[in-house]
């Protein structure tokens, strides 16, 4: 697989791609309650080796489908949608950002998956009444083109106050935070550092600042961004860029040839913590194949396989992160923080504001 594959896996944010079916599958389409197959619908983030989609498949007894449906929001969207009805029985990719969303409109019902005493305490779904199980955790995070700023002997930005200085003038792209995950996550990481009523004030300092803003991951990083993203010629004139905190190894593990060091850099000042849950959808129609798979997902074996593929940190106690991935892409030392209840009381009319603000 190439890096910009994989530099696109890790992005919560892409654009909208056809639904797609991957994986094994029984050619049956729809699972029901005695079939075999067990369906998973997902973000185009997606990924598991499959060494350990067949450790799965041979356990359980099961063979697994995955639908791969866009964006994060737009599959949230579409599950909720379709809830009646669902397009399986399992769905992985709802966020902190988005979560009470998929809660307040009955998406998912209780299953407590085994090994969830295994989850790091500070990542647990609080509140959710067992509906959602953790399974990821990545930062939202401005990245940097580091010959650009090594070219004109400029440091890179490193806090949110450095993003509306002068000196940093026409250099952000960022996403649009009613269309994409990191976008929001962005928006949220700015209310979290302001305050409820200081993030606007902000924000009319970055666009007054050149802050550019495009829908959706992909455009950001593969277009507007002056980086050699996914080791293709760089096309963009933008050196700051709202990414992952784990963008850089991605540059540099995939890459051929391989770089001795990443040429993108993280404004370890800009970064808001996101945490990724499956849950088992309420009308599956194979809910004992659902509940194999949330536990599975759990598993020791699952969350080591999850950084190389996904490009995210496990949520498990004792899960090994490779020593390459750790080397270029740790994880923000003091990320900004919300408790998804306040994000569920103000996301829409933060959103709205935002909208009102920067996009009119």
């Amino acid at each position: 697989m190439n890096i910009t594959k994989k530099v696109t896996i890790l992005a919560l944010g892409l654009g909208l791609v056809t639904l797609s079916a991957c994986g094994s599958s029984d050619g049956g389409g729809r699972s029901d309650g005695g079939s075999k197959t067990v369906t998973l619908v997902s973000h185009n983030s997606w990924a598991a080796s499959k060494d350990v989609v067949a450790a799965f498949e041979k356990e359980s007894g099961y063979k697994l489908r995955v639908l791969e449906d866009g964006d994060a929001g737009q599959a949230v969207n579409k599950a909720i949608l379709t809830k009646d009805n669902p397009q399986g029985d399992v769905f992985f990719g709802v966020d902190n950002t988005l979560l009470s969303r998929a809660l307040d409109n009955g998406l998912f019902q209780p299953y407590e998956a085994k090994d969830s005493d295994f989850v790091l305490p500070g990542l647990r779904a609080t509140g959710a009444g067992h509906r959602v199980t953790p399974v990821d955790t990545g930062d939202v995070c401005v990245n940097y083109d580091k010959e650009w700023f090594s070219e004109r002997d400029l440091a890179p930005p490193r806090t949110f106050d450095d993003l509306i200085k002068p000196e940093y003038k026409n250099l952000l792209v960022t996403e649009n935070a009613s269309t994409s995950s990191p976008g929001l996550g962005f928006l949220l990481g700015t209310a979290a550092k302001y305050g409820d009523e200081g993030w606007t004030d902000y924000w009319k300092k970055l666009k007054a600042n050149g802050v550019k803003v495009v829908d959706g991951w992909e455009q950001a990083y593969n277009e507007e961004f002056s980086g050699s993203a996914g080791g293709k010629q760089a096309k963009g004139d933008r050196p700051l860029v709202v990414s992952y905190a784990s963008s850089p190894p991605a540059e540099v593990i995939y890459a051929d040839p391989r770089p001795k060091t990443a040429p993108t850099g993280v404004a370890d000042g800009t970064c808001f913590r996101q945490v990724e849950y499956a849950g088992l959808l309420s009308n599956a129609k194979n809910p004992e194949g659902g509940k194999a798979l949330l536990d599975f997902l759990l598993t020791k074996e699952f969350q080591d396989d999850m950084p190389l593929n996904m490009f995210v940190h496990p949520v498990r106690e004792g899960a090994q992160v490779p020593e390459d991935f750790a080397k270029y892409g740790p994880q923000a030392k003091n990320p900004e923080t919300m408790d998804p209840a306040k994000i569920a009381d103000h996301r829409d009319q933060w959103v709205k504001s935002w909208t009102s603000l920067v996009l009119k």
